[in-house]
């Protein structure tokens, strides 16, 4: 699907591309001139073209004058590409899941809305140096909810505000996901009987697909904080703004369904789930809008092994825990397993609002939570450690994980500083299992 944006953002995404091109056409040409240079004394100090006994030069000595002579250097540089990834095939039943796909975030928003849902002819892209299909670069947040002190924030220093520290890591990775913890919407009647009701503006979420997120999941215990009505907005909300959702839906076919996302040649499912459900009426039903729900994995498994059929990896993104909780209870372990035994490579767990630690199943990927991303402008504690985790996976669901370090400060993630880094990656170490992060965010056996 797609969406267009205002003309401040596609401008804005616009200059930001114009730039970085002329940045490397400029290395480009240093390079080119380096070397004409470097040949040029190399044939001085060899009776070159330019020593004085030497004669005119024929066709077979004259390559140095030929521009073509330093054509094979500058094509071992990086060529950024602008072709869009094709559209994967969608499932059974994507005219009601909103199963889509788009182009790789190097793609140049100039090209306009034909070029966001064009297939390449060959099924895939390359990246910068590789062929396509070698790996996929996949990132995740925590929680993200853009109203209450976070929307204050923006309304004083702009939509993209919560981004602009954080950018390069969510925009850089091929795919991006997070954890959406309130319903888009201006309407609805506010849930009873919670401590917590939240309510957000549309007019966020344009920023929000600038700053790299491709994916969200609304399988949490917020999406229905202004009833089926908000989780009816939220849906629609997005889809306008070209951000795919999932864990939710106008009925339970729908809530389990996956988004299929393809970049580098390779078919992505995200699938989202949730073991936190304020009331029953909240869940997902034949002929009743809501959220997939998993006290009983029977129904996550089998979308899991469904989706496992039509991708090549599948991310299985769950609601679940107990809130700033250090340790995942025993019940998150042996969901997790169930979830890999079904076929999920990664699954990403989100709720607790403070990182846990990590696990490795099967040589698959367990992230017990990514804690708060932006939640709050004014996070206390343990709620203010976040970060970005990277997964570069292979086609067959091998992936390398990484976790970059962040403290969020008045509605802004920022890169944390070496040894602050590694402090945290520490913490994380002595509360994962069988695991530990490097001081660079590695996630690496013990």
């Amino acid at each position: 699907m797609y969406a267009s944006r205002t003309e401040a953002h596609q401008h804005e995404k616009r200059r930001r591309k114009k730039k970085f091109r002329l940045l490397l056409t400029v290395n480009l040409m240093i390079i080119g001139l380096i070397i004409v240079a470097a040949a040029v004394w190399a044939s001085m100090q060899d009776g070159g073209i330019f020593n004085k006994d030497n004669k005119q030069p024929t066709q077979n000595t004259a390559a140095v004058d030929d521009p073509d002579a330093t054509q094979p250097a500058a094509e071992e540089d990086p060529v950024v590409s602008t072709d869009p990834v094709e559209s994967s095939s969608a499932p059974d039943d994507s005219s009601a899941d909103g199963t889509a796909n788009e182009g790789t975030k190097s793609q140049d928003d100039s090209q306009g809305s034909q070029s966001d849902q064009a297939a390449t002819p060959n099924g895939g892209s390359t990246s910068s140096g590789s062929a396509a299909g070698d790996t996929v670069s996949l990132a995740f947040v925590g929680d993200i909810l853009l109203a209450e002190s976070v929307g204050d924030m923006m309304k004083q220093n702009g939509d993209d505000y919560p981004y602009r520290e954080a950018l390069f890591h969510l925009s850089e990775p091929d795919l991006t996901a997070a954890n959406l913890e309130y319903p888009v919407t201006d309407r609805g009647v506010p849930a009873e009987n919670k401590q917590f009701v939240f309510k957000g503006d549309a007019g966020a979420l344009p920023a929000l697909k600038d700053a790299g997120f491709d994916v969200v999941t609304l399988a949490n215990n917020h999406t229905l904080d202004q009833g089926v009505e908000g989780l009816l907005d939220t849906m629609d909300h997005l889809d306008s703004a070209g951000i795919n959702h999932v864990g939710a839906g106008n009925n339970d076919t729908e809530a389990f369904a996956p988004v299929i996302k393809e970049a580098q040649g390779i078919k992505v499912a995200y699938i989202g789930v949730s073991r936190v459900v304020p009331i029953g009426s909240w869940k997902a039903e034949k002929d009743r809008a809501g959220v997939a729900e998993s006290y009983d994995t029977t129904r996550a498994k089998a979308a899991i092994k469904k989706a496992k059929e039509k991708a090549d990896i599948v991310v299985v993104m769950v609601h679940w825990g107990i809130e700033k909780a250090d340790l995942p209870e025993e019940y998150q372990r042996d969901f997790a397993r169930q979830y890999i035994d079904s076929g999920a490579d990664l699954v990403i767990g989100s709720h607790p609002h403070v990182l846990q630690g990590f696990e490795k199943y099967k040589g698959k990927w367990i992230a017990y939570s990514l804690g708060n991303f932006i939640f709050s402008a004014y996070p206390k504690g343990k709620q203010a450690d976040t970060g970005v985790l990277n997964a570069v996976c292979t086609k067959a669901g091998d992936c390398d994980l990484k976790l970059d370090g962040m403290t969020n400060n008045l509605a802004q993630p920022k890169p944390l500083e070496a040894e602050s880094a590694k402090a945290l990656f520490d913490r994380l170490s002595t509360i994962s299992f069988g695991v530990k992060l490097r001081a660079d965010g590695t996630v690496v056996p013990k």
